[in-house]
């Protein structure tokens, strides 16, 4: 492993996902640099759990797809316990899909088939109702070695603060869009009805409760088509 080119490359990515403007280009970014940088790495992906149901964010490969259904059908394999609150390790390597596995024993077989020869998973982020893993993979046995599990946590924590950063952004973008399309919907409601800004508001609010919508909904209704009514 060449350190010197890894912190290098490091830096790099760091500069790059600083300019990466959506939560699906930094994952992306996440992902492609995790290939390029992690010897023995094939393909990587990001795994998201919400309750019982499993995401593929940003895959690099249809490998990447085809583990994390597997791995939801079956409610076992790596990712899947790196991405769990309630585990104390964070990360965890299958070495040799070829060897007998004691732990994961109707994963690993079942991986084997599509083309898996060895398989680590990191923890990217916790939060309280969504949790994620950093999943990489090599369709070769024995691929990954204790430099590439060092080199594929320090991605992922690395990788985990732009994470946060980009999700923290987006839901502020999403959160002044929304603000614009409630101010679109007043202005329409008090130029029609002939009400004051907190007439219009209280309407639009009033509404969202009765007919258990959101409020952000509701003013996309008004702003489309004028009026409150489906």
């Amino acid at each position: 492993m060449d350190w010197r080119y890894f912190a290098q490359q490091m830096a790099s990515m760091a500069r790059d996902l600083l300019a990466e403007h959506t939560l699906d280009s930094t994952l992306e970014q996440i992902t492609g640099s995790t290939v390029e940088l992690v010897d023995g790495c094939d393909a990587a992906g990001i795994l998201v759990l919400r309750g019982d149901r499993v995401s593929s964010l940003a895959p690099t490969d249809q490998l990447v797809n085809d583990s994390d259904r597997l791995q939801e059908r079956l409610r076992e394999g790596p990712c899947f316990d790196a991405a769990r609150p309630d585990r104390a390790e964070r990360v965890f390597r299958i070495p040799d899909f070829t060897e007998h596995a004691e732990r994961w024993p109707s994963f690993v077989p079942q991986c084997r088939e599509l083309g898996v020869g060895s398989m680590m998973g990191f923890l990217l982020y916790t939060r309280e109702e969504e949790l994620g893993a950093l999943n990489v993979y090599s369709r070769k046995p024995g691929m990954f070695t204790e430099d590439s599990e060092t080199a594929g946590w320090l991605l992922a924590s690395h990788a985990a603060v732009a994470f946060s950063s980009a999700r923290t952004d987006e839901q502020l973008q999403e959160a002044i869009a929304t603000r614009h399309l409630i101010g679109e919907a007043m202005g329409i409601l008090m130029g029609r009805h002939h009400l004051t800004e907190d007439q219009a508001f209280d309407l639009l609010r009033t509404h969202s409760q009765r007919s258990n919508t959101k409020l952000r909904e509701v003013a996309r209704r008004v702003r489309d088509t004028g009026t409150l009514k489906e």
